[in-house]
């Protein structure tokens, strides 16, 4: 699960090196994932004592890496060519469920010295 490397993504509300040519609005990649009992009971023992559960650590950074992919490809089907002002944000469902969201502006860019 990696972002295609020739749709541009940025935080910021530029992409240096392009123009933007169009704005087609908010894209965004969703994801809700579960520990499951045995890593979760893991982790929680891990919890009780001080430093990184790394439990946890892999479940966000894997659920971020696919809430890009389906950003990706929620804004290729808006016709993007990247996208600027991306953003995450997650909560907690219940005490099993994690979402993550990615959202930015789909945008069509075009190389500046294009």
């Amino acid at each position: 699960m990696t972002h295609d490397v020739e749709l541009p993504i940025t935080t910021a509300l530029e992409l240096p090196g392009y123009v933007v040519r169009e704005n087609l609005g908010v894209t965004f990649g969703l994801v809700v994932r579960s520990m499951g009992f045995n890593r979760n009971f893991v982790a929680g023992w891990k919890s009780l004592r001080q430093g990184e559960v790394t439990e946890f650590t892999d479940l966000l950074e894997d659920a971020r890496r696919h809430a890009v992919d389906r950003l990706v490809a929620n804004a290729k089907l808006l016709g993007a060519t990247g996208i600027v002002a991306m953003r995450f944000d997650s909560s907690e469902m219940g005490n099993q469920l994690t979402e993550v969201v990615a959202y930015g502006t789909a945008v069509v860019v075009e190389r500046a010295d294009a």
